[in-house]
């Protein structure tokens, strides 16, 4: 992919460098990226100073801890690549919804947020989708005298975002699952132009409400690289630790939902309790269970004493300690296996082809993992050790999640044993003009991307956002073709995908 230009995470760089490639180039390197082993991180469109799009693609190279950046300036459409490359399909249906770019030939034409065009969008090109609500869209349909649908949601019986899930069926067996977004949509892209905002924080800790401390780094990464600045050592330290307690806090959440789905009571409602743990110890860190609040541009809002801090690592050791109980029961109970092994299975090859990050990638042997392949400046890839599973089921992904645990309490209480001196925030000088900046973090859900564009005044011309989530939510789908429909919230949990941070 000798035609893009190679950067690191957490690397600025500027606009002009970015290689602008006719559409029949830009599609062919991209393509040559991507069968040379690379991943589709991000493809998005903003205002060009012509008269059609202006495309961007983020393709890594996990391998060489590179990030491969170009662009094209497209009109009213382009050819699909998403037959070939499945890991597109959901870029070019964002780029059709926001823009009006109608990728030709795409499988399965479908809004993807049922938004409003971004503002200077083409919402008169040809192909252009209409305003609408979620639901308006066609459903594939499967035709046969015993074939019926089941239609669940978006209002949903628990304490649960909205989503709709349509499965075709012969019985209990599942041939096909849609899974239909958008009613989650609050613009959080568009709100962020001619950022950045006093309200700009705040709005990344809430693009996904138990994601606020990784989506939150992203952020900070990505302004401090626009600034030409990096945190201290120290603030970094404790966002790392920031970033494992979140990490426990959702693994250990789920590993007991998981086994509450099976009925499996003793780690349940273990597991339920010891969340608590890891998300107090997140509110000693800045106040906020959730971390809404520690992390600033050019560091952290607060600090820990020695004493608060051995405190701390010594809370995040007994709870892990108790943790392993529960869940290693749960792992060796024959009726718990009897249901979770085997169950909504992936291959590696359409883990790949889908383009699947975070433990659901690890669960199928797909070893993707940002802290190893993309350490951003000042973080050490040796901290990351890599779980993998085999199997690609619902136990595999079970399984990652204890094993990421217990690397999680153990990076956790050794940073805070071992804090570096000095002080935890610089002050960032004004964002540099005319620049752009990728910024990866590894959340608990998988591969977070921000993509940071500065206009020539050293505001956010576009401010490109993708939750894990975003690739994700296909392999869901694919998990559960030929299986039970009575297995949706087993396979739903292990996944566990957040509706707000696709939505955006």
């Amino acid at each position: 992919m000798s035609a893009a230009l190679g950067v690191r995470n957490g690397e600025s760089v500027g606009i002009e460098k970015v290689p602008l490639l006719p559409v029949p180039a830009f599609q062919e390197a991209l393509c040559a990226g991507l069968a040379e082993g690379g991943r589709l991180c991000a493809l998005f469109g903003r205002e060009s100073a012509g008269r059609g799009v202006l495309v961007t693609g983020v393709v890594a190279r996990d391998a060489e801890s590179r990030l491969d950046l170009l662009s094209t300036e497209v009109g009213g459409s382009w050819p699909s690549i998403s037959a070939e490359w499945p890991a597109a399909q959901l870029f070019e249906r964002e780029l059709w919804e926001q823009y009006g770019v109608v990728p030709e030939g795409h499988p399965w034409l479908k809004r993807v947020r049922f938004e409003h065009p971004l503002p200077g969008a083409l919402a008169s090109a040809p192909g252009a989708p209409a305003d609408g609500i979620p639901g308006d869209d066609p459903f594939f349909r499967m035709e046969g005298a015993e074939l019926h649908e089941v239609a669940v949601g978006p209002v949903h019986a628990g304490v649960i975002e909205p989503g709709h899930f349509r499965f075709s069926c012969h019985g209990e067996h599942v041939f096909h699952l849609e899974i239909v977004l958008g009613y989650q949509h609050r613009g959080v892209e568009r709100s962020l132009l001619g950022g950045p905002h006093l309200r700009t924080p705040s709005v990344m800790e809430s693009i996904a409400g138990d994601t606020a401390i990784g989506h939150g780094l992203a952020f900070c990464r990505a302004m401090e690289a626009l600034a030409g600045e990096e945190a201290p050592p120290r603030a970094e330290a404790l966002r790392a630790v920031a970033l494992e307690l979140e990490r426990l806090a959702n693994h250990v959440g789920d590993l007991g939902m998981l086994a509450g789905d099976v009925g499996f009571l003793p780690t349940a409602s273990a597991c339920g309790a010891l969340r608590a743990r890891f998300l107090n110890a997140s509110a000693e860190l800045c106040g906020n269970r959730l971390g809404k609040g520690l992390l600033v541009p050019g560091g952290v809002r607060f600090d820990l004493s020695p004493a608060d801090a051995g405190r701390l690592a010594g809370v995040v050791e007994e709870s892990m300690t108790a943790v392993r109980g529960p869940v290693q029961l749960f792992f060796r109970s024959p009726s718990a296996r009897n249901r979770t092994d085997g169950t909504g299975a992936i291959s590696p090859e359409s883990c790949r082809e889908l383009g699947l990050v975070g433990p659901a990638a690890r669960a199928c042997g797909v070893g993707r993992d940002v802290r190893r392949d993309h350490p951003a400046p000042g973080e050490s890839p040796a901290h990351a050790k890599v779980a993998l599973g085999e199997a690609g089921d619902v136990h595999a992904r079970a399984w990652v999640r204890f094993l990421e645990a217990e690397r999680s309490a153990e990076l956790a209480s050794s940073l805070l044993r071992r804090l570096p001196d000095g002080p935890v925030r610089a002050t960032l000088p004004p964002l540099r003009p005319g620049r752009l900046a990728v910024s990866l973090v590894e959340g608990w859900r998988g591969e977070i991307a921000h993509v940071a564009v500065t206009d020539g005044e050293g505001r956010f011309a576009r401010y490109k956002v993708k939750d894990p989530s975003f690739h994700n939510w296909m392999g869901l789908a694919l998990a559960l073709r030929g299986e039970a429909i009575s297995d949706f919230p087993l396979c739903n949990k292990s996944f566990n995908l957040s509706y707000a941070g696709h939505d955006l």
